[in-house]
């Protein structure tokens, strides 16, 4: 039996494809009896307008295992953005959970115990995008799920690391407020 997952948090950032397919989702994921369990239910008792939750699944009525929970880090404001973010993305997110236990990242057999929330984040722009590369931000969401999971799971950055690279790393949007001014 592997080691109880209480909960870990972890991010990612996959970007460099087609215009509007970055991919910034962050997770928490831990065992359902918990407090993941309980942070769980709370998020899809207590929807609100414009983020609304809802589970990411493979297909219509197929959810995905572990059991994980959309949030949107954008108000949701048209059925145009809503038809992609619980399309496109919740079939990418699904999928990208499922990458996390083929590879070993999640235990398969901790599959049915734990529980994930990814808050998604969904450039705005697609909105009237005629030319939205549906296939690349597929696989860019997909792919950075998977990784943000991989982070939490294996605890990076490490405690170590971020010590060491306090003052060598710059948040981009600061150092873009610096170079302006």
């Amino acid at each position: 039996m592997s080691e109880k997952i209480v909960m870990r948090v972890g991010e990612a950032l996959v970007a460099g494809g087609p215009l509007n397919t970055a991919a910034e989702p962050e997770i928490a994921i831990g065992e359902m009896d918990g407090p993941m369990g309980v942070a769980f239910a709370n998020q899809m008792a207590n929807q609100s307008t414009g983020h609304s939750k809802v589970l990411a699944i493979m297909d219509t009525d197929i959810q995905v295992r572990p059991a994980t929970l959309m949030v949107s880090k954008v108000t949701v404001k048209s059925t145009a953005y809503t038809n992609i973010l619980m399309g496109t993305v919740q079939g990418a997110i699904a999928n990208g959970v499922l990458d996390a236990v083929r590879e070993g990242i999640i235990p398969k057999e901790k599959a049915n115990d734990l529980g994930i929330i990814v808050s998604v984040w969904l450039n705005p722009g697609v909105v009237g995008q005629e030319d939205l590369d549906h296939k690349a931000l597929f696989e860019i969401h997909r792919k950075a799920t998977t990784l943000a999971i991989k982070k939490a799971m294996n605890n990076e950055p490490s405690i170590d690391w971020l010590l060491e690279n306090q003052e060598k790393t710059i948040h981009k949007y600061y150092q873009r407020a610096l170079d302006a001014s």
